[in-house]
């Protein structure tokens, strides 16, 4: 890699909604900047970016696809892009998240015959998120019938406000791009030219006070006043430029570089935090700190680590401090990432993106430092899983294959989690929707040659009573030696919330002993272990023993655990038990075109809507959803809104299920109804 300033590094991600073009653009990038001796396409499969082999059967970007290639400007500056096209469907929105932080500048794409969707704002609002400190605005599609730039042009300005500011216009007859300032502007848009070039030099002077009095006074600057102006206003977020891409053509690709070089920040105008919320000062010269954004298994180097450098210099053949872990890491080999293909190189700075192969002990998210300054960057955070499925091997040899599997797939992938239930005894996948799920699983044939299977995973049922009852249980056995007697009277009723002491011993006159009192204890917690209606675990009840009786001979722990159990068993029947299910509270944001479709399916899931906000130009529904219905809400809301709805949900309480719907869980309870044997 050339030693280029960090001042003329440009790092940006390009986001949008899915479909958008977003790939198609970095495609027309990758060519102009000679990485690629074609134009890639995703239709065709020789796509730089979408190359996987996911991405290329599904048509969709899946993975995050970073690039760094130099390119000398019209000014005759030799600047360093790097630049990362990421996913723009929901299901892997954490490629979205890292590539967002590993990124100083978002260019959003914006399909004209869509126009602005969810996955735009989602983009855009990640991308402030993670700390970028500048947008840029491409419009695509205009190939197609029926799109107007102009039209789009309106939309994009209501979505994100007046400082979306257009710095070219289409050419005569969808030909090309022309900048504002050109006298090529067709004649229709010769009055919509005018009034962006004012614009224009409203928000380049407003950003020195000396540059405003010379606009003021003599109503105009100069191109280098302009441009340096543009500059800061990009950096502070005042002016968005907004232009016109014909990718298939190539046309105003010459025109985006322009204004990534012009306009885009540089590092150094990026605020980097540490994990305590101090600045970690960017330039070349300070010591090494870079943030692990991905991690990728590779087939024939290992694993492969993607590190953003924040601030310093890296050289190959050096050590650096992993800060969680507090171990040492062997950089070796760096490469350079162009897509599929990778550059070697011995050097990198503040605003690189670098791929390092064979790091030990190193995970997404974890921060590497030169040895001795043990900072911290802040953390990455990703959004927790909507959509659960129980995964299982095919085969017993998958058996053995399938641990080692997850435990690669989930490593490069964060918003994937595995979880072993041990009320159920299923292992439990965990993701952001059932394309996600689906892949992982085609990852775990790629990556460890497990073919497994997945399924509705069962629901954590609980059991409680609504009412106050007793239980009597007399346990008497003769064998011919040594009998077993044991003789418990209990009630059962509604532990109140709040309350943790659910045994109490109210018996009075030694009816019992103390010493078989937690023998009876050991039987109820048995007891509760399968209620009465489903089998499922009982909980929130108060068990109150107040009589019993016992042999001087027989009587010992054993009988009393026995009589304490089914004395149990007996009172929760009369005890006017209930079925309980896991209550969830979901936040489903969509159009407010959709609402009407999303309100009659939440009905029908029991649905309970606590309120609506508007939120970004989109329609905010906080609910409460059973969890058993919402095992495939990520691909219904998805159908519903024509994939412009997404949500997320957190668990809330159990709550009472309704006499209508406990037949059907009773039905297809997997659990037995445990009792003891007279």
């Amino acid at each position: 890699m050339h030693k280029i300033p960090v001042s003329e590094v440009r790092n940006f991600v390009i986001v949008g909604h899915s479909h958008s073009g977003k790939t198609a653009l970095t495609d027309a990038l990758a060519f102009k900047l000679g990485l690629n001796d074609r134009v890639g396409s995703t239709a065709s499969g020789s796509s730089v970016s979408d190359f996987a082999d996911e991405e290329k059967t599904r048509k969709i970007s899946i993975f995050s696809a970073s690039f760094q290639q130099d390119y000398k400007s019209a000014d005759g500056k030799t600047y360093s892009l790097q630049f990362t096209d990421a996913p723009g469907f929901m299901d892997f929105h954490g490629q979205l998240i890292a590539a967002c932080r590993a990124s100083d500048t978002a260019l959003v794409v914006v399909d004209a015959s869509s126009g602005v969707q969810i996955g735009t704002r989602r983009g855009w609002k990640c991308a402030t998120q993670q700390g970028a400190v500048a947008h840029a605005v491409v419009v695509t599609g205009l190939d197609k019938d029926n799109t107007s730039y102009m039209d789009t042009l309106a939309k994009i300005q209501e979505a994100f406000g007046d400082c979306c500011v257009p710095v070219a216009f289409l050419g005569a007859d969808k030909k090309g791009v022309v900048s504002v300032f050109s006298k090529d502007v067709p004649a229709d848009l010769a009055e919509a030219a005018e009034a962006a070039r004012q614009k224009i030099l409203e928000l380049a002077a407003e950003t020195d006070d000396a540059l405003m009095e010379k606009f003021f006074s003599e109503g105009t600057l100069s191109e280098e006043e302009i441009n340096t102006g543009l500059a800061k206003a990009t950096a502070k977020g005042s002016f968005v430029p907004v232009l016109p891409v014909l990718s298939l053509s190539g046309g105003g690709i010459p025109e985006l570089l322009d204004v990534i070089c012009r306009y885009f920040a540089n590092p150094t105008q990026r605020v980097q935090n540490d994990a305590e919320g101090n600045a970690i000062e960017v330039a070349a010269g300070k010591p090494f700190v870079g943030l692990v954004c991905k991690t990728v298994s590779d087939s024939f180097v290992g694993q492969m680590s993607y590190v953003r450098v924040i601030s310093g210099t890296l050289k190959s053949d050096t050590e650096v401090e992993n800060t969680r872990s507090g171990g040492r890491e062997k950089i070796g080999a760096m490469l350079i990432p162009q897509g599929k293909k990778q550059a070697q190189t011995d050097e990198v700075t503040a605003g690189d993106i670098v791929a390092i192969p064979k790091l030990k002990s190193t995970m997404v998210g974890d921060t590497l430092c030169a040895i001795g300054t043990s900072v911290k960057a802040a953390a990455l955070t990703f959004p927790d899983p909507v959509m659960f499925a129980a995964v299982s091997a095919k085969t017993q040899a998958d058996e053995d294959k399938m641990g080692t599997a997850l435990n690669r797939v989930t490593e490069q992938d964060p918003t994937l989690h595995v979880e072993r239930n041990a009320e159920t005894h299923e292992t439990v996948l965990k993701g952001l929707g059932d394309v996600h799920l689906d892949v992982a699983v085609n990852l775990l044939k790629q990556m460890g040659n497990a073919n497994v299977v997945l399924s509705t995973p069962r629901i954590a049922y609980r059991e409680t009573v609504n009412g106050v009852a007793e239980g009597h249980h007399k346990h008497k056995k003769q064998s011919g030696g040594r009998g077993q007697y044991g003789e418990v009277y209990l009630k059962i009723e509604r532990l109140p919330d709040g309350e943790t002491d659910w045994f109490v011993d109210d018996t009075v006159g030694g009816s019992i002993p103390r010493n078989f009192m937690p023998a009876i204890e050991k039987g109820l917690v048995d007891a509760m272990l399968h209620g009465t209606i489903a089998g499922y675990p009982v909980v929130n009840v108060r068990c109150r023993v107040f009589d019993g009786s016992f042999h001087d001979v027989d009587s010992s722990e054993i009988a009393f655990k026995i009589a304490g159990s089914k004395a149990f068993r007996e009172g929760m029947v009369k005890a006017k038990p209930v079925l309980l299910e896991p209550i969830m509270t979901v936040r489903i944001v969509a159009p407010d075109t959709c609402m009407g479709a999303i309100n009659g399916d939440l009905s029908h899931k029991r649905g309970r809507v606590l309120g609506i906000d508007a939120e970004e130009g989109m329609q905010v529904i906080t609910t409460e959803i059973p969890q058993a219905e919402l095992a495939r809400y990520t691909a219904e809301l998805r159908s519903i809104t024509a994939g412009q709805g997404s949500f997320s949900m957190e668990f809330n309480r159990y709550d009472v299920v309704p006499g209508s719907v406990v037949p059907k869980i009773v039905a297809e309870s997997p659990h037995k109804h445990h009792e003891t044997e007279e």
